[in-house]
């Protein structure tokens, strides 16, 4: 398909996985035979519409090199940083000069293996003439609760609640001038969506598939697992 602008990836890796209390970073540790990291950026580069994709990694990350995507054409590799945000930009820096402002990014958590192509095609499709991108994302199906120093304060009615996922996509120099202009004020970002909603912009909602997990905790691995071994077969 023909189209006016290109799509780029960004995945940040530079993060440590504090909460997995293993011995090295979350992202490459091992899944079905294959470090976490190697299983997203598979995906990732199975999407033909990706003209690259920009991995950021920690300045001390010696794992890197061992991946057998360390070399790949499609892949850039930028420093990450402190925070999520700190990385995002410092990959959206690493495409000055390559990507036009007009240009979608697609920012995907490093620790989400099982996205699936359909997904990332589903989003672009969707999204690819918006004025402002979006997010995929799933309804909240749980109960959601309010609390206070471990006491529940109030109910949140689930029906206005989603729960964020990635790829967030959006215009490469929308993002980049809202991720610079938090930096500048100092406001902490979790997400891309939140920094252009503090830019007044109103990001739209992909709903997404339930097996696009982040691994987070030890047990969310064999989970991660269950779900591969499940797509293989659909």
């Amino acid at each position: 398909m023909n189209r006016n602008h290109a799509f780029w990836g960004v995945v940040p890796a530079a993060g440590v996985g504090k909460r997995m209390g293993a011995d090295i970073p979350k992202q490459y540790l091992p899944v079905l035979g294959k470090p976490v990291l190697q299983h997203t950026l598979e995906r990732l580069l199975s999407v033909e519409a990706l003209s690259a994709v920009v991995v950021a990694l920690g300045k001390e990350d010696g794992f890197w090199p061992d991946l057998p995507f360390a070399n790949h054409p499609r892949i850039l590799v930028a420093d990450g940083g402190k925070e999520r945000a700190d990385s995002v930009l410092s990959a959206l820096n690493r495409l000055e000069g390559i990507a036009k402002a007009d240009d979608w990014v697609l920012v995907h958590d490093a620790a989400r293996l099982c996205i699936t192509r359909a997904d990332v095609l589903k989003l672009i499709n969707i999204l690819e003439h918006d004025p402002v991108g979006g997010i995929l994302a799933l309804p909240s199906s749980d109960t959601l609760k309010g609390v206070s120093d471990g006491i529940i304060v109030d109910t949140v009615n689930r029906n206005h609640v989603w729960r964020a996922l990635t790829p967030q996509m959006f215009r490469y120099g929308a993002l980049k001038e809202a991720l610079t202009t938090a930096a500048e004020l100092g406001l902490t970002v979790t997400d891309e969506a939140s920094a252009l909603e503090l830019k007044g912009q109103t990001p739209r909602i992909v709903e997404g598939r339930p097996d696009n997990i982040k691994i987070t905790r030890p047990e969310d691995l064999a989970l991660a697992a269950f779900y591969l071994e499940q797509q293989c077969c659909e």
